[in-house]
């Protein structure tokens, strides 16, 4: 142990530079314990194994690196669980206790546009009656927004309201968790008319908007709505198949507004300012100039990531690029993995409850896969300037943008599959034309066009700005269209996906041969997600929807009139790309309106599945026998206790204890959405529920 000791202290020497880089991956481990641990006691758990931990660390301390490195992550591990689970309960707001109709009065804090699906979406904080959630999220009609509406004003409206829901299947987004952050606690559909009791006192908050209107009226249709989005961050005019086709391309993060837009912004500020202070002699002699640029380009960083809403990349990128500046401005080399360590630090204390997000996982592992690459001596040998010609210096341009796409895909196919169930393939390439493209044609040619619009001249931009769109989402529906362009799994384990993040980031983050070391717990972890069987079987947390693999290894939907939503949610949980076909036209399949049976075959056996299709009664003397004859019975109401099937019966009884329901009929194994939950806040929040209209007040709203 002597010798193990002192050879782990002659690497931890070599690697001190790279240990202040795992602070706050050892914060965004006590979070992430948080979230995966169920309950009150486990939470304490850890936090007094980590703290025992750091203290056993500092009372065997002998000064070593070792020892204090221990401390610090067991110390550190303890304030994210600590930080995450105060911010949980320091946001708790009582929520809608079942569906319903209400009429209320509050005053507008958001407005967000929506024109793709010709809504707006509004979030009003009530203020009567009192037995409602203190902020509510409701959509709008275009067609019903009265032309006072605008944020800051009073309204009276009656709606149709639910509780925030949680995840449909197991691995699907969950908005309960993420409205529970956001203090949201019903969320629904508006009724006209809509009474504006007192106008807005803060029309300059909606500066965002009417400047993504003023885009979206210069350059109509596709080309506009991303424009807008460039611009604003406002994604609501984008349509549908746009952004599957961006995502499937792996060009979706030029539409977050994150580090390509904030360097643009910043690098544009600061080269006018510094070019206009060098045309007066005087100023130029007495004052350091790139000071006083780095000054506007900061502002210029915070007033963009105010202007597009301050989302979680963006605010990541502007912290980066105030480091940035500061570094400059005291002379110290910029770009460095300390800078994205301390910019995921300020964000996780600030927001917490942003690391289970993708937005945070996905910018944060670019951005540390970019630096992490070329911060390696061989890569900076290949891609440093020299003097060639200039062929060969666009050719090593081209090639390092290339590695750099490749290895930013290889970082972030793990958390967009764990996520999303989908990663694109052909990114890397689709990317060495639309990052230059974006940055080099369409985010100049847009600030143009908007400078010259003030004196009415940027017809012109407007115009280079769109044909450059066109060709962008031209190359985007392309990529996505290609065959093989997208790679489909079924929900990933939480173990796999830790396995391959903890080790890409042991990868990323040392320096010496140890580091290599990692790359096994990323083939463990890739190795056993792909080995991971896709579920046989999947049930909605409502037991309205079903569907299940068929032989040819497709899938099959119970409903045939399932909206897009319920198709694209079974589809990626299953891992499945391509349409979903009607359990009735299964060859064994048995349906009518009311009752659906069917076989499922799973290696040896066939299983014999009856489930429900429509709220009327089925009389005893046909379902008994039926239930009696089936292995698994699912429904989306109340089944009376003598139907009993052979093995599982999830009627709304069960349903409302597990939530969805993903099933391994393989090895009878079943995963749930809300008993993994636990105790979190979310999964039993506390309930309010105003009294219901009065047929007067229907009648006359």
């Amino acid at each position: 142990m002597g010798a193990l000791g002192r050879a782990v202290e002659r690497w931890l020497a070599a690697e001190r530079d790279q240990l202040p880089l795992w602070l706050p991956v050892m914060v965004g481990l006590g979070i992430a314990a948080w979230f995966l641990l169920p309950d009150t006691p486990r939470w304490g758990a850890f936090i007094l194994a980590t703290l025992s931990l750091a203290l056993m660390a500092i009372a065997t301390s002998r000064g070593g690196r070792l020892t204090r490195a221990v401390a610090i992550a067991g110390f550190a591990a303890a304030i994210g669980c600590a930080m995450i689970w105060w911010r949980a309960e320091r946001v708790t707001a009582p929520v809608l206790a079942h569906p319903g109709v209400a009429r209320f009065t509050g005053k507008v804090i958001a407005m967000e546009p929506l024109p793709a699906r010709k809504l707006v979406r509004l979030r009003v904080a009530v203020s009567e009656p009192q037995a409602m959630p203190p902020v509510i999220r409701v959509n709008l009609a275009e067609k019903d927004v009265p032309e006072a509406l605008s944020r800051g004003a009073l309204v009276r409206m009656r709606a149709w309201l639910m509780p925030p829901p949680p995840a449909a299947l197991p691995g699907a987004y969950d908005f309960a968790r993420v409205a529970w952050f956001q203090g949201i606690g019903a969320t629904g559909r508006g009724f006209a008319p809509v009474e504006v009791i007192e106008s807005g006192d803060a029309p300059s908050a909606d500066l965002r908007h009417r400047l993504a209107a003023h885009i979206r009226s210069r350059l109509a249709g596709d080309a506009g709505a991303v424009a807008a989005t460039l611009a604003t961050g406002d994604r609501g005019a984008i349509g549908d198949d746009d952004a599957e086709a961006m995502r499937r391309s792996g060009l979706a993060h030029l539409l977050s507004i994150s580090g390509l837009h904030v360097t643009a912004v910043v690098g544009a500020t600061m080269i006018l300012v510094l070019r206009l202070l060098a045309l007066i002699p005087g100023l130029a002699l007495r004052v350091r100039l790139p000071l006083v640029a780095a000054a506007a380009g900061a502002l210029a960083a915070v007033g963009y990531t105010w202007l597009t809403g301050a989302q979680v990349p963006t605010i990541r990128s502007c912290i980066a690029a105030l480091l940035v500046l500061a570094a400059l401005a005291l002379g110290r080399e910029a770009i460095t993995l300390r800078l994205v360590a301390a910019g995921a630090l300020v964000v996780l204390i600030a927001l917490p409850e942003s690391l289970a997000g993708p937005s945070f996982q996905l910018s944060f592992a670019a951005v540390t896969a970019i630096v992490a690459l070329h911060e390696h001596r061989a890569v900076q040998r290949w891609f440093a300037r020299r003097e060639e010609r200039w062929p060969a210096r666009l050719a090593r341009g081209l090639l390092s943008l290339l590695l750099t796409g490749m290895v930013v895909e290889f970082a972030l196919m793990p958390i967009a599959l764990y996520h999303f169930h989908k990663a694109g393939l052909y990114g890397a390439a689709a990317n060495i034309v639309a990052i230059p493209l974006t940055t080099f044609v369409i985010m100049p040619a847009e600030a143009l066009a908007l400078l010259f619009d003030t004196v009415g001249l940027g017809a012109p931009f407007w115009w280079i700005t769109g044909e450059a769109l066109h060709l962008l989402l031209a190359l985007a529906h392309a990529t996505a269209g290609a065959p093989g362009a997208v790679a489909a799994m079924p929900v990933m384990p939480s173990g796999a996906f830790a396995a391959m993040v903890g080790g890409g980031l042991w990868v990323a983050l040392w320096r010496t041969r140890w580091r290599w070391l990692g790359v096994a717990p990323v083939a463990v972890g890739a190795l056993w997600a792909a080995l991971t069987p896709a579920p046989d079987m999947l049930v909605s947390a409502d037991g309205s929807h079903l569907a299940v693999r068929t032989a040819n290894d497709e899938m099959a939907l119970l409903r045939e009139r399932s909206g897009d939503y319920i198709r694209d949610a079974f589809a990626a949980t299953a891992g499945f790309e391509g349409d979903l076909t009607p359990i009735s036209d299964l060859p064994d399949a048995r349906c009518s309106k009311d009752v659906c049976t069917f076989r499922q075959k799973s290696g040896e056996r066939s299983w014999t599945i009856l489930a429900t299709g429509s709220d009327y009664l089925v009389p005893r003397k046909a379902l008994q026998p039926a239930c009696a004859a089936s292995d698994i019975v699912v429904s989306d109401r109340r089944l009376p206790r003598w139907c009993r099937p052979r093995w599982l019966m999830l009627d709304r009884r069960t349903l409302a204890a597990t939530g969805g329901v993903a099933i391994s009929l393989i090895d009878k194994s079943l995963r749930t959405t809300r008993l993994g939950s636990g105790d979190h806040p979310w999964a039993n929040p506390p309930t309010v529920m105003p009294p219901r209209p009065s047929k007067r007040t229907q009648a006359n709203p």
